[in-house]
C-alpha cells in the first residue's frame, strides 16, 4: 500500500527532479516507510512506500523490469499474487522479491492489458512502456484504491491523491462549479469530475492510455458489475453453503501480511463475521470500535453508539479491543485536517472514519473493513422496494433519482446556486444520475429487474463513495484498509445471488404492488432488517443471533442533535460569518434559511451542513480560482 504519483511534459522538456519530489512529499502520509523516484527526460515517476509484504529493499519502487522496458509504480494489494507468480515461473519468468509490486510488474509485461482482468484485490497503478513509450493508468474494478490525473499547460500529470498534482508549481487551481453542482445535489461525484476544474478522478474499472508523442490518450472501460437473476437458480441451501466457503475463502485471502493486522469491529454483523474468521487465524487479534457520547442525542441517535456489543464479540472471539468514544468537539477539532486528507466532500460523515484509523494505526499497519457487504447483499431495503413497482427505466430513473438528491432538491439547489447559475445551468443532474447506466443493459422486465438496477447504482455510486473515503482517511495516517467481501469470487457470487434471497419481505411487497396498495408498502420503507438474509444465515454460523437478526444501523455521529446542541456555535462560526467563503459561490440567504431550518429543529438537515461545513473548510485551504 503506497502512493504514486508521475509526470510527463508533452513538449519533451526535462522533468525537474525537485518538482518530482515535491509530488511524492505531498503524499508522503501514503507511504512513510521510503520514497523513490525515475526521471527519463521528459517522463518522470515517483512512489512513496508503505511496506505490508517483503519489507526488505527488494520491494522498492518505481520498479524496472528485467529487461529494462518497463517502469511500475504500484499502490494496493493483490490477494492471488502467489497463485499469478507460480504461473508466470511456468512461462520462465524469475523472481527477485517476494512483494506482489514484481508480480504485477511481470503479469503486465507478460499478458498486457488482460493481467488486469487476472488481478483479485485493490490497486492504482502506472506503468511506463520504454519501448512504445507510452504510459499504462489503471484502477481495480470496483475502485478500492483512487488515482487522479490531469493534463494542463502542455504536461500530464497523475497521482493517488490530488495533493501529487496540486505541488506542481504553477498548476491553475479553478473551481469546477459543475461538479460542485453535481456534489451538493447527491451528496457524492458520480461523474469523474473533481471539485477542481482539470482534474479527473479515473473511473473504477477502467484503464487510460496515454501516447507520449503526441498526448493522446484512450480510455476503455475493462470490467463493470452485472447484478442479475440466474436463468436456473439452485437451491437456497446451495446459495449458503457456497457463501460460506467463498466468504471464509476471501478473508483468509486477505490476511497474507508481513506486518501486524487488525479488524475494525462495530456491533454490526459484516465487521463481526470478518473477526470471527480472522480471529481463528490469529489469536488475540487486535480490534477497533469507535463510539459516541449520546448524553445530547435523542430519537434514533440513541442506538447509534454501538461499543457494547462490539466489546461482547470481542469476548466471544478473545481479541485484544480498543475503543474510544467521540464528542461533539471532536468534529471541530479534525475538521480542518479532515478537509486536507479527504481533498474533496463524498459520502456522509466521515470524521467517525478519520478517528477510528487514528486509533488503529497506534497499533496495526493493516485492518480489515466491512465495507461492501450491504451493497452486494441488498443492506437497505428500503430503498430497493421503492424502485419495484417501476413500469419502465424512465420511470425507475424518474423515481429513483429524486429518492437521491441527499441535500437538497432542485428548486433549493437553484436558489442555493443564484449567484453562478448562469454558469451551471446547463447542468442536469437527472441526466448524470442516468448516465450511471450509460453502458448497462437497462432491459429491465420483472421487478427484480429493477432491485438488481438499485444495487448496480449504488455499488457504482455510493460504495464507490465511501471507498474513496475510506482510502483517504485511513491513508491519512498510514494504515492499509482491506475490505474481504470486494474478493472477486465473492463479488462475482453476490452478482448472480437471486434477489429473493437477499430481502426477506420481497414476496409480500411485490404482492402488495400487484394489489395497487401502496399505504401498506410504506411500512416496508422503514424496515431495516429485511436485507441482506442469505448473509445473516450465513453469519448465523459465526456470531451471536442478536447481531445478525439486528436492525441494519450504519456508522453515523449523532451530528443531528450536536449542531442544534454543543456545536450549534461552531456551526454558527462557518457558515454564518460574514467572510465565509462559500457565499463567494453560494447565495447566502438560501443557505442560511436552510442551516436556520435545522438549527430550529424544523428539518433534518445534518448532511447538508456537514457538506457546507466540509466544502468550507477545503474552499479556505485549497486557494482555488473561483473565476467568478
Amino acid at each position: 500500500m503506497c502512493g504514486i504519483a508521475g509526470q510527463i511534459n508533452l513538449n519533451g522538456d526535462a522533468v525537474s527532479p525537485i518538482i518530482l519530489k515535491r509530488m511524492t512529499d505531498a503524499i508522503a502520509h501514503r507511504g512513510p516507510d521510503g520514497e523513490g523516484q525515475w526521471i527519463e527526460g521528459n517522463i518522470g515517476i515517483g512512489h512513496r512506500r508503505l511496506a505490508i509484504l517483503d519489507l526488505s529493499p527488494a520491494g522498492h519502487q518505481p520498479m524496472v523490469s528485467a529487461d529494462q522496458r518497463y517502469v511500475l509504480s504500484y499502490n494496493g494489494e493483490v490477494y492471488n499474487y502467489r497463485e499469478l507468480r507460480g504461473d508466470l515461473e511456468a512461462e520462465g519468468i524469475r523472481f527477485h522479491s517476494t512483494t506482489d509490486s514484481e508480480v504485477v510488474l511481470n503479469a503486465l509485461a507478460f499478458w498486457g492489458l488482460g493481467a488486469l482482468l487476472k488481478f483479485n484485490g485493490m490497486f492504482a497503478l502506472a506503468l511506463w512502456d520504454r519501448k512504445e513509450r507510452t504510459l499504462l493508468l489503471a484502477r481495480d474494478r470496483y475502485g478500492i484504491k483512487p488515482l487522479y490525473y490531469a493534463q494542463q499547460g502542455g504536461r500530464f500529470v497523475f497521482g493517488s491523491e490530488q495533493k501529487a498534482i496540486l505541488a506542481q508549481p504553477d498548476f491553475r487551481r479553478n473551481l469546477n462549479k459543475r461538479a460542485l453542482l453535481e456534489y451538493f445535489t447527491f451528496q457524492n461525484i458520480f461523474t469523474d469530475q473533481t471539485l477542481l476544474e482539470d482534474i479527473h478522478l479515473l473511473p473504477a474499472g477502467h484503464h487510460l492510455l496515454l501516447a507520449a508523442h503526441d498526448g493522446s490518450i484512450s480510455r476503455r472501460q475493462y470490467w463493470d458489475y452485472r447484478f442479475r437473476e440466474p436463468d436456473q437458480p439452485a437451491s437456497k441451501g446451495e446459495y449458503v453453503e457456497e457463501l460460506d466457503r467463498l466468504f471464509r475463502q476471501a478473508v483468509n485471502r486477505q490476511l497474507v501480511s508481513d506486518v501486524e493486522l487488525g479488524a475494525y469491529l462495530s456491533g454490526g454483523m459484516d465487521s463481526g463475521s470478518i473477526t470471527a474468521i480472522a480471529a481463528q487465524s490469529f489469536p488475540n487479534l487486535k480490534t477497533f470500535t469507535c463510539g459516541f457520547d449520546l448524553s445530547s442525542a435523542s430519537g434514533i441517535e440513541l442506538a447509534f453508539d454501538e461499543r457494547a456489543k462490539a466489546e461482547a464479540m470481542s469476548a466471544r472471539f478473545k481479541t485484544e479491543h480498543y475503543e474510544m468514544v467521540l464528542k461533539a468537539g471532536d468534529m471541530e477539532r479534525c475538521l480542518p485536517k479532515l478537509a486536507w486528507h479527504l481533498e474533496e466532500p463524498r459520502v456522509g460523515q466521515s470524521y467517525p472514519n478519520f478517528y477510528a484509523a487514528k486509533l488503529t494505526r497506534k497499533f496495526v499497519k493493516v485492518v480489515l473493513s466491512g465495507s461492501g457487504g450491504d451493497e452486494l447483499f441488498g443492506g437497505y431495503p428500503w430503498r430497493y422496494y421503492r424502485a419495484s413497482n417501476c413500469q419502465s427505466f424512465e420511470h425507475y430513473i424518474d423515481q429513483y433519482y429524486l429518492y437521491w438528491q441527499r441535500l437538497a432538491n432542485n428548486t433549493e439547489l437553484k436558489a442555493m446556486f443564484a449567484p453562478v447559475w448562469g454558469e451551471v445551468s446547463d447542468v442536469w443532474t437527472r441526466d448524470i444520475f442516468r448516465d450511471v447506466f450509460a453502458t448497462h443493459d437497462n432491459t429491465l422486465d420483472r421487478p427484480e429487474d429493477y432491485i438488481n438496477h438499485s444495487l448496480y447504482f449504488e455499488a457504482k455510486t455510493f460504495l464507490h463513495g465511501l471507498f474513496v473515503v475510506e482510502d483517504k482517511l485511513s491513508m491519512a495516517h498510514g494504515l492499509e484498509s482491506r475490505v474481504p467481501f470486494m474478493d472477486n469470487d465473492l463479488v462475482d457470487f453476490a452478482m448472480q445471488c437471486p434477489v429473493g434471497l437477499k430481502l426477506n419481505n420481497l414476496a409480500e411487497v411485490l404482492r402488495i404492488n400487484e394489489n395497487e396498495s401502496g399505504s401498506k408498502q410504506g411500512k416496508y420503507f422503514q424496515k431495516t432488517n429485511d436485507g441482506k438474509q442469505i448473509l445473516r444465515d450465513v453469519m448465523s454460523r459465526y456470531i451471536p443471533d442478536e447481531i445478525t437478526r439486528a436492525e441494519k444501523q450504519g456508522f453515523s455521529s449523532p451530528d443531528a442533535s450536536w449542531f442544534r446542541g454543543e456545536s450549534i456555535e461552531f456551526v454558527k462560526r462557518s457558515l454564518l460569518k460574514e467572510n465565509a467563503r462559500i457565499f463567494e459561490v453560494l447565495d447566502r440567504k438560501s443557505v442560511e434559511d436552510l442551516v436556520g431550518e435545522h438549527l430550529s429543529g424544523q428539518k433534518n438537515r445534518r448532511l447538508l451542513i456537514w457538506s457546507l461545513l466540509n466544502v468550507e473548510n477545503w474552499l479556505r485551504q485549497i486557494e482555488c480560482d473561483l473565476a467568478l
